[in-house]
């Protein structure tokens, strides 16, 4: 069952739940993608159909931002709770390296996916990292090449949104990968280059403040959440919800 929050079709899953779907989807014979969308990415699927299209045509939405559940709760159609990105892809990382899947990195600057990779194998041991590439290629077709060589099971796309959701979906059935799964910046994180929020700050979903505080340019991109709850307030009203 989806809920429908402005438009995005989210999964109504708790993090165990979506990571336990992930699997089955990463072992599954056909091709997925995951999405993890904030309120930046459901405002502009607002404005753009075919972005909302690629969303909604994802094998798993997550929720990212916490401002996604707080729109949820305001239309009526609360989330059991947010999902974010690198939970999720930590949770699958776990499976993977008790399975034996192959996972390729793509994305970052040059350098970044491959110290990720280090750090990676180190934190799962058994995990397999088969392949990485940077996020600064000007053709798809050696990327797509790369990756069905590395015989890669699941991929994580840190492209940035939206290129990183298309490019899954336009690309992601040629690579023969069976799963991508789009997370920004998170290669980052694991390479070390970014320090994620202390889970304190997680758990009272102030992760975005954190990250504000030690990325003040991030303000103009923040300033928008309260619009985007009036924007969920406006669309109540026009489902005649009380």
């Amino acid at each position: 069952m989806r809920n429908d929050i402005m438009g995005v079709l989210f999964d109504n899953l708790t993090l165990a739940e979506a990571v336990d779907a992930g699997e089955r989807l990463a072992a599954g014979p056909g091709f997925a993608y995951v999405v993890t969308p904030n309120p930046e990415i459901v405002n502009l699927a607002r404005q753009r159909e075919d972005y909302r299209q690629v969303l909604n045509g994802a094998g798993l939405v997550l929720p990212d931002g916490i401002g996604v559940i707080h729109a949820a709760k305001i239309l009526g159609t609360p989330l059991q709770e947010r999902v974010p990105g690198i939970d999720f892809a930590s949770g699958l990382l776990t499976r993977l390296a008790q399975t034996g899947g192959r996972l390729f990195l793509l994305g970052a600057k040059p350098g970044v996916a491959d110290q990720a990779a280090d750090n990676l194998r180190k934190t799962y041991p058994g995990l397999t990292v088969c392949g990485t590439h940077h996020g600064y290629f000007q053709e798809d077709g050696p990327v797509v090449e790369a990756i069905r060589q590395a015989q890669a099971d699941v991929v994580f796309v840190c492209l940035g949104a939206p290129k990183q959701e298309v490019w899954m979906a336009q690309h992601g059935p040629a690579t023969g990968a069976h799963l991508m799964v789009g997370l920004g910046g998170v290669l980052d994180v694991y390479a070390g280059h970014v320090k994620r929020a202390p889970a304190a700050w997680q758990k009272l979903g102030l992760e975005w403040c954190y990250r504000l505080l030690h990325q003040p340019s991030r303000i103009g991109r923040m300033a928008k959440l309260p619009g985007f709850l009036v924007a969920a307030a406006g669309e109540k009203r026009k489902r005649g919800k009380p």
